[in-house]
């Protein structure tokens, strides 16, 4: 798919990122510094010349060359159809014969996003999560405009901001946070926005990305994304305030308001850490944590309109609030939660259920897929003894299914005796009568279902992967 580019000024993408960095730091932008009155008049200087540059942003989204990146994201990042049942395999034939015109339709700001496809998830929590699921069309003209916001937004945004950013992650909040308590910040100040990406308000959000943008168009086409419908059940709902999740744009959107909150706390002198709507705010004592805690409430209902969850906001002690599955301990290390331990669990028991009807070679696999991926997130935490216990469960669950796959008393003892157990105590095990539970923690099965069994068939060993993860 192409276009040649259309008047783009050379200098475009290069002078904005440069700008926005010395507006962060307090810097002209060639190498000058001011205090006081001379700094806020450069910042106001950059951030105009900046937001001067964006004024053929819609010439960028649709250069042949981001579109092709936007087209290999969402190929790679699959996903499932929207309102239309359009798959991500059918994009390409569709852009071969459309592709004119949907790029005369971005060019002119004349484009129309479809209504979104209404999808609820369970929330780990507890309650439901709504998602909103573009079209794949829809999908590739928000990364596209994604591509060319974000070189341009985040170098503005907070260092204390983590989520959905290019080169941050999870781990680097967790390792700030630790800082923040070796330092002797030991209470958190956990704010809890409720349903923040249902609640964000349109007027505000867009004022805020009209202060970087002067494109009229990209600004027109970024404000229908947001009003688009939600078709839940058949229905098509207008909406009037949120950024569903399951878009590409809807993480930035989200960052570009709750940056008002970074930059709130930072004139302030607060330290903190925020991922996405998960903000946590580390103090000294909690007569100061309640102080924060009430204006920073006061800040987020009345300036950015959104609203706080009292019942999940708290002001304690870092050992019993936990930040991104994780739980802080006073020395600074880090630990699994128990929730997120629990969580896990429920995936295991849903994973390893015994009338599943599915081969133990299969079974493994899934445990396999799950928990080196789960283990990984977890490496930085103090967590060898649970890794032990847990891999402990998981095979004795394992060997539940497979006595259960053996049916009656005969194929459980040549099972067992064929596995090395000698045909007296074969047979005593399997006409013991005791439950399936029971049963997999007998002698007899253990030793013929041996550690050194489960790693033949492949099944990951959680403490071997968190020591190799260690190293």
């Amino acid at each position: 798919m192409g276009v040649e580019r259309q008047q783009v000024r050379p200098d475009q993408r290069l002078l904005f990122p440069e700008l926005a960095a010395g507006l962060r730091h307090g810097t002209t932008g060639e190498g000058g510094t001011g205090t006081g009155v001379c700094e806020a008049s450069q910042a106001a200087t950059a951030l105009d010349s900046a937001r001067a540059l964006t004024q053929q942003l819609m010439e960028e989204v649709c250069h042949r060359d981001n579109l092709n990146q936007a087209y290999r994201r969402v190929k790679a990042n699959r996903g499932a159809g929207g309102v239309d049942g359009m798959t991500v395999d059918e994009l390409y034939p569709w852009l071969v014969d459309h592709k004119q015109e949907l790029i005369a339709k971005l060019l002119d700001g004349s484009y129309e996003p479809q209504p979104v496809r209404g999808v609820e998830i369970p929330k780990p929590g507890g309650g439901m999560r709504q998602l909103g699921i573009p079209t794949v069309v829809d999908r590739l003209v928000q990364q596209a405009i994604l591509l060319v916001l974000e070189p341009l937004l985040d170098p503005t945004f907070s260092a204390s901001s983590y989520g959905f950013r290019p080169g941050r992650g999870a781990h680097d909040a967790l390792a700030q946070a630790q800082k923040y308590v070796a330092e002797g910040r030991g209470i958190v100040v956990d704010v809890d926005l409720e349903k923040f990406f249902d609640r964000v308000n349109h007027d505000i959000l867009m004022a805020r990305l009209a202060r970087r943008v002067a494109d009229k168009r990209l600004l027109r086409i970024v404000r229908r994304f947001l009003e688009a419908g939600l078709m839940h059940n058949g229905v098509c709902i207008e909406r009037h305030e949120g950024t569903p999740q399951g878009g590409p744009l809807s993480p930035l959107l989200a960052n570009l308001l709750l940056d008002d909150l970074d930059k709130e706390l930072e004139r302030r002198g607060h330290c903190f850490c925020r991922y996405a709507d998960d903000c946590n705010i580390y103090v000294q004592s909690k007569a100061a944590g309640e102080r924060v805690l009430t204006s920073v409430t006061r800040f987020l209902e009345d300036v950015l309109r959104l609203r706080v969850n009292r019942e999940k906001s708290a002001v304690a002690h870092i050992e019993e609030r936990k930040f991104l599955g994780h739980r802080l301990l006073r020395d600074g290390r880090l630990g699994i939660a128990p929730t997120s331990l629990q969580r896990a669990k429920q995936r295991i028991r849903a994973i390893t259920r015994r009338n599943r009807g599915i081969g133990l070679d299969r079974m493994i696999r899934e445990l396999n897929s799950f928990l080196t991926g789960w283990v990984t997130y977890f490496r930085s935490a103090a967590c060898k003894s649970h890794l032990t216990e847990l891999d402990g469960w998981i095979r004795r669950k394992l060997r539940c299914v497979r006595l259960k796959q053996c049916k009656r008393t005969k194929p459980i003892m040549d099972f067992l005796h064929g596995l090395g157990v000698p045909l007296r105590n074969a047979w005593l095990t399997a006409l013991s009568g005791k439950g399936w539970w029971r049963l997999a923690g007998s002698p007899s099965v253990t030793h013929a279902m041996h550690n050194q069994w489960f790693a033949s068939l492949g099944l990951v060993n959680l403490v071997q992967r968190y020591v190799t993860l260690q190293a």
